[in-house]
C-alpha cells in the first residue's frame, strides 16, 4: 500500500497557502516559501512567537523521499514524478501540521515543542541537524 495521500491532485502551491494560512493563524510573523534552483518548492522558513521570544524555523519538503517511497511501494506509473511527489510531499506536511496544531489546541503541548526540531539554530542549521552533528561528533 502506498504511502498516504499518493493519488492527490493538489497542486503543491495550493498546499502551501494553506500551510502558510494555518501558521498565520496561530500567529507566525513571517512566512516564507524556499525554492530550489529549477523553480520547485523545497521547504517554508517562518518566524513564531514562543515563550522565550520570536523564533525562526525551517521545515522541509522532501518531494524526493517520496518520489523513491512510491517507488519502493510500487506505486502506479503513472504517480511515480518528481511532480506527484512534491503533491504527496506537500500535503504529507499539511496533514502533519494540521496534526500537531490540534496537540497543541488541546493543551498537550506547546508550540515551541512541536516545531523544535526545525528550530533555526545560531548556526544556521537546525536544531535537530545541530543534535545529529553533536552526536556523531561524540561517537566518533
Amino acid at each position: 500500500m502506498p504511502i498516504a495521500g499518493y493519488t492527490t491532485s493538489v497542486d503543491a502551491a495550493k498546499t502551501a497557502n494553506e500551510i502558510t494560512a494555518m501558521l498565520a493563524k496561530r500567529g507566525a510573523a513571517r512566512v516564507t516559501t524556499d525554492y530550489d534552483q529549477q523553480g520547485n518548492a523545497t521547504g517554508l522558513s517562518f518566524e513564531l512567537r514562543t515563550d522565550v521570544g520570536t523564533r525562526e524555523f525551517a521545515l522541509p519538503i522532501r518531494a524526493e523521499g517520496v518520489l523513491a517511497t512510491l517507488k519502493r511501494d510500487r506505486a502506479e506509473k503513472r504517480y511515480l514524478t518528481i511532480q506527484q511527489a512534491e503533491r504527496v510531499a506537500w500535503r504529507l506536511v499539511r496533514d502533519w501540521l494540521r496534526a500537531q496544531l490540534a496537540l497543541i489546541d488541546a493543551g498537550s503541548v506547546s508550540l515551541d515543542e512541536i516545531f523544535f526540531p526545525w528550530m533555526v539554530a545560531p548556526s544556521g542549521g537546525t536544531m535537530h541537524a545541530l543534535f545529529v552533528e553533536q552526536q556523531k561528533a561524540i561517537s566518533a
